[in-house]
């Protein structure tokens, strides 16, 4: 898994509330078994004509948005079905953090599994940066995972919420079987000492 320790990037604004799995990768891309090129399908419906050419309407099509790595979203963002596929298409594409108000939480223990970072912010919070983003959107965010901020280009910082957990999962770049491998020192002690003792 990709490590997560501070992200200093542009932000792509889709503050559209209960995004769904589907509509973040639909169902006719689910055949795959690997994350490879998942990214081109990511919000297909929306990103895409029926004639299969770029809709310019779609906020990933602007010029202006290119190789952001956040994305800011709305309310309730990853409901409906459970697909691993979602987070993979996301990362895929390029982003490595996505901002909201509140996730669903298989979206959101998939991504964390990923190592894509969900970041909830407080409504205020949330809604400063979408104000400052609309009026500036080439600035910059940064995200410290250490710290759980995010902090504009003023100083200004917001904190977010994360359990210790996945906090150290992430900055550590391991997944829940890796964590477990980190501590077969630990672990091969205390089975000896109960060999032992036995």
């Amino acid at each position: 898994m990709e490590q997560f320790t501070t992200l200093t990037s542009r932000a792509v604004l889709l503050p559209v509330n209960d995004i769904d799995t589907d509509q973040i990768i639909p169902a006719r891309f689910l055949k795959v078994t690997d994350k490879a090129g998942l990214g081109a399908n990511l919000f297909a419906d929306w990103r895409y004509l029926p004639d299969g050419s770029p809709n310019p309407d779609f906020v990933l099509n602007k010029a202006e948005n290119q190789d952001a790595q956040i994305l800011i979203t709305g309310n309730n963002f990853g409901c409906g079905s459970s697909r691993e596929h979602a987070p993979w298409a996301l990362m895929g594409y390029g982003f490595r953090a996505i901002i909201s108000t509140s996730f669903a939480d298989i979206f959101r223990n998939n991504a964390l599994k990923n190592g894509l970072l969900p970041v909830t912010l407080e409504p205020a919070a949330y809604e400063t940066i979408i104000d400052l983003v609309k009026r500036a959107p080439q600035m910059n965010l940064t995200i410290n995972l250490a710290q759980q901020t995010v902090t504009l280009p003023d100083g200004h910082s917001f904190c977010f919420p994360m359990d210790a957990f996945s906090k150290t999962c992430l900055l550590n770049g391991i997944d829940e079987l890796g964590y477990l491998l980190s501590l077969e020192t630990q672990i091969t002690a205390y089975e000896q000492k109960f060999a032992l003792s036995g």
